[in-house]
């Protein structure tokens, strides 16, 4: 999922994004393994800001904030069946954002 125009107070709170892992993971009935790893970095303003993972027993979600445009970037793998659109839109009523689009990949090898 790909989101702009998000409540820039929102992606800037350690907590929230760490609160975010925890109720995603909820929401979309998955198994959190372990706490959610939030870090600040980047030395450049254009890219810094919070990134997560969160390992999920099916595999993670994942994903990047950018403070300096206010846009954010959440990565959802599992091998079990979620709903996308749902849980699209679930991000975007979190972080509070004005747009967004997403996409689904599914893997069948």
């Amino acid at each position: 999922m790909d989101l702009g125009e998000c409540d820039h107070d929102l992606i800037s709170s350690k907590e929230h994004i760490t609160q975010f892992a925890i109720d995603l993971a909820k929401e979309i009935n998955m198994k959190r393994y372990g706490e959610p790893y939030v870090v600040f970095f980047g030395d450049e303003p254009k890219v810094q800001g919070y990134s997560l993972c969160q390992l999920i027993e099916t595999s993670m979600i994942s994903g990047h904030f950018a403070e300096d445009t206010d846009r954010c970037f959440i990565d959802v793998f599992s091998c079990r069946e979620f709903p996308p659109e749902k849980t699209a839109k679930y991000v975007q009523k979190y972080f509070g954002a004005k747009k967004m689009e997403y996409s689904v990949s599914f893997r069948d090898i």
